[in-house]
């Protein structure tokens, strides 16, 4: 797959330097783009070139913040999407001592990109504010609007700076979550629920309180606690499966666990196959989920667990085969070794395997 830091060509950049020429006459091309292709442009990753693109804006707008905020208010509409991103990085930047424009910036622009990112600094400089802001804007009639709220003050957001503070007392974030619990929008509830499964990594009690809490009330809310409990099901919580109708039973099995290709080749697929066996007398409702146990560098095992099947099984077996990729990915190393590969059921491992990787 192409690099996502290759969407920024030098077409993509001319394109963008032409949209600012529109409003703002004075502004120089050349030197824009000579400021971006200094001797570090190809080492730089996405979002060091997103920051290295902002500071470059910052060197050829005009020098005043509100003029320069103005030029780029004014252009928002026409740069939509993921690779605008250096908008609010430019607020980020240059605005943080000018709470009120920039806020309204901020909600303007993620309309249009996105301002997760954003928000960050300015809940930690401004926190009482910020998240009244945040709470106002749950209410706002726009999703990309609504959705920063939720996305922003998230205490573990993925490349953003982790805002410690909630991560030991996320009460703040709560009114905005309650608020967005039953959102229109499936872009907002997705963030409501991936901002619920951050607070699970550090207060599982609370999201659990949460989750009985709300359970069962609506279809859009019912589905934001099944992902936001996600962590929670993988490790195998009790309540968090039992809320879901996972309950254990001496009487489910994984037999007969096999590796078809006990050796594989960086590249290659795992196979394996087991058989589900519901011994009871009625239905049972299952997560089945597969393990696999990574040699790290130094030669222990990182266990990862992904799911396998969710459904209701009836009484008897049912066999079950599955393909894990070893495809060279940018988010995970691989090492040579023997691995583990583990079956679970409702939380409860029902048998392991062993595999080797190799690079030959």
């Amino acid at each position: 797959m192409e690099p996502l830091k290759n969407l920024y060509t030098r077409a993509f950049l001319e394109r963008f330097a032409d949209i600012v020429k529109q409003e703002y006459n004075g502004f120089d091309t050349g030197r824009f783009l000579q400021l971006i292709y200094d001797e570090e442009w190809e080492a730089r990753e996405l979002k060091q070139r997103m920051r290295h693109i902002a500071v470059s804006l910052t060197e050829t707008l005009p020098p005043s913040y509100a003029e320069a905020l103005g030029i780029l208010t004014a252009i928002a509409p026409q740069c939509r999407g993921f690779e605008y991103l250096f908008f609010p990085e430019f607020i980020e930047i240059n605005g943080l001592e000018y709470y009120d424009l920039s806020i309204a910036a901020l909600e303007h622009f993620t309309r249009f990109s996105s301002c997760e990112f954003a928000v960050r600094p300015f809940i930690v400089k401004y926190p009482d504010a910020m998240m009244n802001q945040m709470l106002s804007w749950a209410h706002h009639d726009n999703e990309h609007v609504r959705r920063l709220a939720s996305e922003g003050c998230r205490p573990r957001l993925p490349w953003a700076m982790s805002l410690n503070a909630f991560k030991v007392n996320p009460a703040p974030i709560l009114p905005i979550l309650e608020t967005l619990k039953e959102d229109s929008s499936e872009y907002v509830r997705k963030s409501v629920a991936n901002n619920l499964n951050d607070i699970a990594k550090d207060h599982p009690g609370l999201v659990l309180e949460l989750a009985h809490k709300w359970h069962g009330h609506h279809a859009y809310t019912d589905w934001i606690v099944r992902h936001g409990c996600r962590t929670l099901l993988k490790k195998g919580n009790p309540q968090a499966l039992a809320l879901f109708g996972f309950t254990g039973s001496a009487d489910i099995l994984a037999n007969s666990i096999q590796v078809l290709t006990p050796s594989i080749r960086v590249g290659e697929e795992l196979v394996f196959s087991c058989s589900i066996q519901n011994n009871t007398n009625s239905p049972k409702k299952l997560r089945v989920e597969y393990e696999i146990g990574f040699v790290k560098a130094n030669g222990n095992l990182s266990p990862k667990r992904f799911k396998l099947s969710e459904k209701e099984y009836g009484v008897g077996d049912y066999e079950v085969t599955k393909k894990h990729s070893f495809k060279l990915i940018t988010t995970r190393q691989y090492y040579a070794g023997t691995h583990q590969l583990s079956i679970f059921i409702n939380g409860q491992e029902m048998g392991s395997v062993l595999f080797d990787l190799t690079f030959e």
